[in-house]
C-alpha cells in the first residue's frame, strides 16, 4: 500500500502581504499541491493523507467544489483529511455536510473517527478540529481500529494548546504509521513510524529550509517512508560579514553575488554584520527592487577601536560609558554603544 502524507497546505493564504511577490506567493501555494495530485496519479498511490490545515481558514462551498474538482482526477487514489486548528469544522458548517464526488472523506470532527478500505486492507483513524485550540490530549488511549489491516493514525498537532501528545506513546500505540500536522518544518519523529512533513510551500520568513512532502509504503507490515523537497522557493537568512573599507556599492555587490549564488528565486532576509564606515550610507533600493528580499537588518557597527578608545578614556564619562556597555555582548547593547559614541564624539565631550 502506498501513500502520500501531506499537511498545512493552506490553500487561499497570501503570504507575505504588502510585499511585490505576494501574489505569485499564493499561486505558488495551489501550484505545489497540483504537482502533489499530479504525483500521486503518476506513481498510483493508494492513498492522500491530509493532516490539518489544508485551507488557511474553513472552506466554504466554492473552496471545496474546487477541491472536489481536482481530487476527482485522481484515479488509483483516496484522500482523506481531518481539518486542523485554522480549517477546523464548526457545526453545519460546508465541511460537515459536502458531498464530495471524488474519492475523498473528511473524517468528522471532535472526536475519533475511522475510514476503512477493504481493496487495500487499511483503516485510518482520525481527528479532525471542530475548533480552534484543544489544551487536553485528546490521543490518551488511542489504538489501532481494525486487526489484522494496515493501521494510520492522522492527526493534527502536538503542543500545549493543539493536543499536547505524549508522542512515545502514539509511536507505542500499535500503529503502521502515524502521519501527524501541524509544524510547517518536516519532522521525522520516529523512524518509519511518526513524522510531521512540514507544509509543502513555505509560509511565513520564519519558515527557512526545504520543504515538501511524505511518500511511504506499507508493505507486509514494514512501512518505509521518504521525504521529498517540492517547493517552489525557499526563505533564506543570508548573513554577510561587513568590512569597514567597503563602500555602500560593494556591500550591494556583496549582496548580489551572494544572492546570486544562493538562486535568484528564493527570498532573503539579509543580515549584515561586522564593521561599516562611519560614513557609508546604503540605501539598498535597487537591490529590493530586483530581488525578493523580505527585510534587511543592518547589526554592524561603525569602524572604531574600542580598546583605544577605552583605554585613552579610563578616567573619564567616555571611557566609563564604554566599560558599562560592554559587559553585554548582545545586538541592543552594541547599538547603544554605538548611538552613544556617536553622539559624544560629535559633542567633543569627555
Amino acid at each position: 500500500m502506498r501513500f502520500i502524507h501531506i499537511s498545512d497546505v493552506h490553500l487561499g493564504m497570501t503570504p507575505d502581504k504588502g510585499k511585490a511577490w505576494s501574489g505569485v506567493r499564493a499561486k505558488e501555494i495551489e501550484d505545489t499541491f497540483d504537482k502533489i495530485l499530479a504525483i500521486a496519479e503518476e506513481r498510483k498511490v493508494d492513498l492522500l493523507l491530509v493532516a490539518g490545515d489544508l485551507f488557511h481558514k474553513a472552506p466554504g462551498i466554492i473552496d471545496l467544489d474546487m477541491l472536489d474538482g481536482k481530487l476527482a482526477k485522481l484515479t488509483n487514489t483516496k484522500t482523506i483529511i481531518v481539518a486542523g486548528s485554522s480549517d477546523y469544522i464548526e457545526k453545519d458548517s460546508p465541511s460537515e455536510t459536502f458531498e464530495f464526488k471524488s474519492n475523498t472523506v473528511i473524517l468528522p470532527a471532535g472526536e475519533f473517527n475511522n475510514a476503512y478500505f477493504e481493496d487495500i486492507d487499511t483503516c485510518i483513524t482520525g481527528f479532525s478540529y471542530g475548533q480552534e485550540t484543544y489544551k487536553e490530549n485528546f490521543a490518551e488511549g488511542i489504538e489501532p481500529q481494525k486487526e489484522g489491516a494496515a493501521n494510520i493514525l492522522l492527526m493534527y498537532g502536538g503542543d500545549e494548546e493543539h493536543g499536547a501528545f505524549d508522542f512515545r506513546k502514539l509511536a507505542d500505540s500499535g500503529f503502521d504509521y502515524v502521519a501527524l500536522g501541524y509544524l510547517r518544518k518536516p519532522k521525522h519523529m520516529v523512524k518509519n513510524k511518526m513524522a510531521y512533513p512540514g507544509s509543502p510551500e513555505p509560509l511565513t520568513h520564519s519558515d527557512t529550509g526545504k520543504h515538501g512532502f511524505i511518500y511511504g509504503q506499507i508493505i507486509h507490515g514494514e512501512t518505509r517512508i521518504k521525504w521529498e523537497s517540492i517547493a517552489c522557493r525557499s526563505y533564506i537568512n543570508l548573513g554577510l560579514e561587513v568590512k569597514p573599507e567597503y563602500t555602500a556599492a560593494q556591500i550591494e555587490r556583496v549582496i548580489e553575488k551572494q544572492i546570486d549564488k544562493m538562486g535568484s528565486e528564493n527570498i532573503y532576509r539579509v543580515i549584515l554584520k561586522g564593521q561599516k564606515g562611519r560614513k557609508v550610507d546604503t540605501t539598498f533600493d535597487d537591490l529590493t527592487s530586483r530581488y525578493m528580499i523580505y527585510d534587511i537588518v543592518d547589526n554592524t557597527m561603525f569602524d572604531y577601536n574600542k580598546e583605544s578608545l577605552m583605554k585613552d578614556n579610563e578616567n573619564n564619562v567616555l571611557g566609563r560609558f564604554i566599560a558599562e556597555l560592554s559587559r553585554n555582548d548582545d545586538v541592543v547593547s552594541r547599538k547603544a554603544l554605538e548611538y552613544g559614541l556617536e553622539a559624544v564624539i560629535a559633542t567633543g565631550e569627555k
